[in-house]
């Protein structure tokens, strides 16, 4: 019998979405669906923790301000 997996619909940037596929390629807990360049389906149940996941890979690719200032 068919097992339906309730999923979310998430539309990004190109950049966003490599990301998120290299978060998912380690567990492959996230990604449902990958339909196109911008657009993945996602488990309605792991969003939250893709979320906190995609935030601290993008703190991680920040750059911190530099201190142009002059004395």
């Amino acid at each position: 019998m068919p097992r339906a997996i309730r999923g979310v619909l998430v539309e990004c940037d190109p950049s966003i979405k490599s990301i998120i596929v290299k978060i998912d390629s380690e567990e492959h807990a996230f990604i449902v669906e990958d339909l196109d360049d911008q657009t993945l389906v996602i488990k309605e149940n792991m969003l939250a923790i893709l979320k906190m996941r995609l935030d601290e890979a993008l703190k991680e690719t920040q750059q911190p301000p530099s201190d142009s200032g002059s004395d």
